[in-house]
């Protein structure tokens, strides 16, 4: 039998299995605040693309190397609700100091941005091009 590790070390792609041992998805992403040591609880991709679902940390029985083992049954497992990513809590402004290079730079990153991680007011699905992401992040590492 592993030795159990810390909720820190999860990364994505990690085995979930029910509390029977039976398979139930793999790690999409770990919610929580490292620097207080706080974790919240898992997205959990079920399928290839489908939605991911939220697994509070109440519910996880045990983590070892590259499984999460959880208190819940198959059956829970499916009733669980959908995975809802945060608001994001802070926009970063481009600093207006330095020269044209430094702000075209700056303006580039900053339109980057908004684009690919807009800032969001409040919680919201995940939409289909991050779980085709996730997806692949959990193909790939």
């Amino acid at each position: 039998m592993a030795d159990p590790v810390s909720w820190l070390m999860i990364e994505t792609g990690w085995n979930v299995v029910a509390a029977d041992g039976s398979k139930v998805g793999e790690v999409d992403e770990v919610a929580g605040d490292s620097s207080v040591d706080i974790f919240d609880g898992l997205a959990i991709a079920t399928s290839a693309f489908g939605k991911p679902r939220y697994v509070p940390s109440e519910q996880v029985a045990e983590i070892t190397e590259g499984t999460v083992q959880l208190a819940l049954t198959r059956e829970q497992v499916e009733q669980l609700g959908e995975y809802r990513e945060p608001a994001t809590s802070a926009e970063i402004e481009p600093d207006s100091k330095g020269g044209i290079g430094e702000s075209l730079g700056a303006d580039a990153r900053e339109l980057e941005g908004k684009a690919l991680a807009p800032t969001q007011r409040r919680e919201h699905s995940m939409n289909v091009w991050r779980r085709i992401a996730f997806f692949f992040r959990r193909l790939f590492g």
